[in-house]
């Protein structure tokens, strides 16, 4: 069993215990949607182990969250029609980390979207969030 803070909120989301739009999932790594999405379709892939960021994220989960990253863009630009994507990591406060287990935010981009990193993050359309969700789901 993957070591986890009962504090953190992903650790909780990825033990099912608060809800989350859940994309993909494999032994060690989750993958969910983004409750304040930058464009349509943000997702947030962590690993399951808790790690508070980069500077102490294990190696093999760092490269399952990168390979688990990479898929999931693929799997933007062929169900969601992106145009492109990015891969966002924010380690420490100043970097933007907000929650404190490690993440890396993918982020489709399309032809038209004003996105200019970085967003100010706000609530996002639950329903649209859902919806977007579902297709990355398959």
């Amino acid at each position: 069993m993957p070591a986890t803070d009962p504090d953190c909120l992903f650790c909780k989301l990825i033990a099912g215990e608060l809800p989350a739009t859940i994309v993909a999932a494999d032994d060690h790594t989750v993958s969910f949607m983004d409750i304040n999405p930058a464009t349509r379709g943000h997702a947030l892939v962590a690993p399951r182990a808790h790690a508070r960021d980069l500077l102490v994220i294990d190696d093999a989960d760092l490269a399952a969250c990168s390979s688990a990253a990479r898929k999931l863009a693929g799997v933007m630009v062929e169900r969601l029609g992106a145009t492109g994507v990015n891969l966002l990591n924010s380690c420490g406060a100043a970097a933007w980390q907000s929650v404190f287990h490690f993440h890396i935010h993918v982020i489709p981009r399309y032809d038209d979207d004003p996105l200019r990193l970085p967003w100010v993050p706000g609530p996002g359309d639950p329903d649209e969030i859902r919806a977007a969700g579902e297709e990355l789901a398959g």
